[in-house]
């Protein structure tokens, strides 16, 4: 299910944002879920490569 956020729903979000937040916290928590979101990435891309990686258990080797 993607999200459909065109640029007026964009700039409500940021609005709220900073009316929540403020704008001198606002660097700091995008720093923060920058960072969140590139660990992420980067455990998703080590557990696809330990995937592929791993041998494969077929039905005929578990009997």
């Amino acid at each position: 299910m993607p999200l459909n956020i065109g640029g007026t729903g964009l700039l409500i979000i940021i609005l709220i944002a900073i009316l929540f937040f403020g704008p001198s916290k606002l660097p700091q928590l995008g720093k923060a879920i920058g960072s969140t979101l590139r660990e992420f990435k980067a455990g998703t891309r080590e557990l696809i490569q330990s995937e592929e990686h791993a041998p494969k258990v077929t039905k005929e080797s578990n009997e």
